[in-house]
């Protein structure tokens, strides 16, 4: 065993390989899910007439598959055509997830599709956020930092991972999503204790062959949803191994409650 390459590989790239059996994701025992269809395992119908149905099936999702591997306990804080803004005016109150009880270790955040192609907010920039999160831009990126500033209320100490929109080309050719995956980074530069997992530039390309493949229609298929299961698990265990020093206190978040004491 080379121990020098498999635990201090020297260039290596995100998804360079994926990983097997536990994976360092595993050191949060709770994660938040946060998006829209994609994170809630979507899956589109037919029926006799050709009409389009749509089913979020949580179990199915790629956080829950990841939960299950590594076992952890993950939130499903999704649905199915959500937007940046619906979710903080109004769709994470309504479910209770700004729950102090659910607060989690790590908040995987995968929005953006419905806010690029179903609205004509702005995008927006970092300028956009103000001192009081309630006060900022009625943009994508405003409304975004909204949601991470709301979570750092409930888990201060959590960690963010914004995810990237996919490598599609036909998605590609929209100019306001390379201006989404900019912002993803410079909101990662902003906030504290988060990173990026960009998908678009490391993952496969959504092309048709690879939608014959993983895809039902306009959504993914079950295949689909665990190979982004496999992406973003081993994504995020790429940013622990190559940041150790950011993630050996993991276990201080949000720690249970035991009847003994102990010194942060």
């Amino acid at each position: 065993m080379n121990w020098n390459e498999k635990l201090y590989k020297e260039n290596e790239r995100p998804l360079d390989s994926l990983v097997s059996g536990y994976s360092n994701t595993s050191i949060f025992r709770t994660i938040a899910f946060v998006g829209d269809s994609m994170s809630s395992g979507e899956f589109e119908s037919r029926d006799e007439n050709g009409g389009k149905g749509y089913h979020d099936f949580f179990e199915y999702s790629w956080g829950q598959h990841i939960a299950r591997k590594n076992g952890l306990k993950a939130y499903s804080f999704s649905r199915g055509g959500m937007t940046a803004g619906e979710y903080i005016e109004s769709f994470a109150e309504e479910k209770g997830f700004w729950d102090p009880a659910k607060a989690a270790q790590a908040y995987v955040i995968a929005l953006g599709a419905n806010d690029m192609n179903k609205t004509e907010l702005p995008i927006g920039s970092i300028q956009d956020i103000k001192e009081n999160y309630r006060e900022n831009e009625k943009t994508f990126v405003g409304y975004y930092a909204a949601i991470v500033a709301r979570y750092k209320e409930i888990s201060p100490d959590a960690k963010f991972f914004f995810v990237t929109l996919p490598n599609e080309p036909e998605r590609n050719r929209n100019p306001r999503a390379q201006l989404i995956a900019n912002e993803l980074y410079r909101l990662a530069e902003h906030f504290e204790n988060a990173a990026v997992i960009d998908l678009g530039k490391y993952g496969p390309a959504f092309d048709d062959k690879f939608k014959d493949r993983y895809f039902m229609y306009g959504h993914m298929n079950p295949s689909g949803y665990i190979l982004i299961a496999e992406m973003v698990d081993s994504y995020i265990d790429y940013i622990v191994r190559h940041n150790p020093k950011d993630f050996e206190r993991v276990a201080f978040i949000n720690p249970p409650k035991k009847d003994w004491e102990f010194t942060i």
